[in-house]
């Protein structure tokens, strides 16, 4: 590698450089230091390069040196349990280089060539392979077996292959074109991952939160997008999903948040458990850091990356979920990219190519058949943090043309203290029509009719709240009054939910629909009382409809709840009637 360039100009993370010729997309490392770059415009003999590090003291006439090759991550054994920068740097190994601040131009493996890992054939001499196909297996972790694949774009014969303990980098198969594979690939960050075809999704993601499983469900292979204030639950909504869903692998793309949030996510991590497997969780999660005061450049890259990892879990045959927290800090960082590349500005100051770029982004979701005819999907769901908490802004805008899930979060929600702080008016799922089949045959037959009912109620509470403020409930009439009571049940009892909880946090379907059909047979009742002429004063002050509020708190679920039920019932006899 000659060092055939020079810097010209630096503005920020922005360098210019002379007298090498790149293709565009190269990592190029520039100055003394050898900062990583990326090429991002090429004019004349002119290259424009975007570094993922601090670009300070670096100045015009010091050397420029292209790779040839375009950003790309390593993956293989040891990606899980791993927390990256934007870049594919593993963090620990920075800390123990340099302490606990980074410093500028160090590099470092994303998969470490210590480890060595117990590899076992599943094809033997002789066998013909092509992209995508599984040639053997390692035991990544205690649950996950991680399948060695034949890179995408080559195939052939096996003339060799070995087993036993091998580091990442050695080769352990010889095809018939010399081609010599090894336990890991690199993959360029920015091209999608080819797949046999892609699939329609129709099972949801499960998810233990009633709000999200019961209302708005999204399906596994889909997209969801969840927009609010600061502090209104985005970041611990992004936590109980990593924590709850139902996926075999979760990447977490901390991108451009608050460092002390972040370092939040990482010590909470490593001792959380897995429900599934009673194993730390992290064992099946990759965290990737890029903090708001980290370069922002490499923030940009940090998206790409954790897609990146999330597709070659997916080609495994694996589901995964990944959830980038926050889109728009990653939006802001183009936003500042492309200022100083001083292209004309769209809307907000935002690049014209926003929107291109979201699209591309969660494009790269979907439930598919790989390449070696196996079932896999990713899940996308971002975090959206538009200023003050206005939906109008142009990243919340693209974002929602281009999901199919709106978790919308709301500030007066996180003041009244309910939380999840999820408006259940202005959210929606597209999903759920598709989805319909697969409730009714795993949760309940009526589990659609009793979610569309709840969401009539809930409407109706918000028509009638607007009379309510001006004359009080009291002046309603009584069958208004009895749906006033059903939908503030519904509120405080179904969708109200403590992720600190330790029972609270994550409800299971089954709990879910007994929770919405106790609520729904309470409203039966009591309207069916009501027009046999008991007041509605008597059916409110029924003890069993408050000790409903506490059932989702205990251990024994289903003896609290039988219990209560048989109260309920025994009091709405009591209360007689015509």
């Amino acid at each position: 590698m000659e060092m055939n360039g020079e810097i010209y100009r630096v503005a920020g993370p922005v360098v210019t450089v002379t007298g090498i010729k790149p293709k565009m997309y190269d990592v190029v490392k520039v100055g003394h230091e050898g900062l990583m770059g990326e090429v991002i415009r090429i004019e004349g003999e002119k290259a424009t390069v975007q570094v993922y590090e601090d670009t300070s003291g670096i100045k015009p006439g010091e050397p420029v040196a292209n790779t040839g090759m375009p950003l790309s991550v390593e993956l293989g054994p040891g990606l899980l349990e791993s927390i990256y920068d934007g870049i594919q740097r593993p963090l620990e190994v920075l800390q123990q280089k340099m302490g606990d601040f980074i410093e500028r131009g160090v590099t470092a493996n994303g998969l470490t060539r210590e480890k060595k890992w117990e590899f076992t054939p599943t094809v033997s001499k002789g066998d013909s392979v092509k992209g995508g196909d599984i040639i053997g297996v390692v035991q990544e972790t205690p649950n996950l077996e991680h399948k060695i694949m034949v890179p995408p774009r080559k195939s052939g014969t096996v003339e060799d292959i070995k087993s036993g303990k091998f580091i990442v980098d050695e080769t352990v198969c010889v095809l018939s074109d010399g081609s010599e594979l090894s336990l890991m690939q690199k993959w360029p960050v920015r091209d999608p991952r080819p797949v046999g075809k892609k699939l329609s999704p129709t099972k949801p993601l499960v998810t233990g939160q009633r709000i999200l499983d019961g209302m708005f469900p999204v399906a596994k292979g889909g997209t969801a997008a969840i927009p609010g204030p600061f502090g209104s639950g985005k970041t611990v909504t992004q936590q109980q999903l990593a924590k709850w869903s139902d996926t075999d692998i979760v990447v977490y793309i901390g991108c451009g948040e608050r460092g002390n949030e972040m370092a939040d996510v990482l010590n909470e991590f490593p001792e959380l458990e897995d429900p599934k497997t009673g194993r730390p969780l992290m064992e099946r999660t990759v965290l990737i850091a890029n903090t708001s005061n980290m370069p922002v450049a490499a923030r940009e890259a940090s998206v790409y990356t954790g897609i990146t990892i999330a597709e070659y879990y997916r080609d495994m045959g694996y589901d995964v979920s990944l959830m980038a927290d926050s889109t728009s800090r990653w939006a802001e960082a183009m936003r500042e990219i492309s200022s100083r590349l001083e292209e004309m500005p769209g809307e907000e100051g935002y690049p014209a190519y926003l929107s291109a770029r979201l699209s591309e982004f969660y494009e790269r979701a979907g439930a598919v058949h790989s390449l070696a005819g196996l079932d896999g999907s990713i899940t996308v769901i971002g975090a959206v943090s538009p200023p003050g908490g206005d939906f109008s802004e142009p990243v919340t805008q693209n974002t929602l043309r281009i999901v199919k899930v709106f978790w919308a979060l709301d500030a007066k929600l996180s003041q009244k203290r309910h939380f999840p702080a999820i408006n259940w008016l202005t959210s929606y799922s597209l999903y759920n029509d598709r989805l319909a089949g697969w409730f009714t045959e795993n949760v309940g037959s009526d589990w659609n009719e009793l979610r569309d009912n709840a969401m009539d109620i809930l409407q109706e509470e918000a028509e009638l709240q607007e009379i309510v403020q001006l004359v009080g409930s009291d002046a309603l009439p009584e069958d208004q009054q009895l749906t006033l009571e059903i939908a503030r049940m519904l509120r405080e009892y179904f969708l109200q939910q403590n992720a600190f909880h330790p029972v609270d946090t994550f409800c299971p379907f089954d709990r879910q629909y007994k929770l919405l059909k106790s609520v729904s047979r309470f409203g039966e009742k009591a309207t069916d009382k009501m027009e046999n002429g008991v007041p509605i004063n008597k059916i409110m002050e029924m003890e069993s409809k408050d000790e409903l509020a506490k059932v989702k708190y205990e251990e024994d679920f289903d003896a609290a709840l039988e219990t209560i039920m048989t109260k309920m019932d025994e009091e709405f006899t009591q209360l007689g009637g015509n």
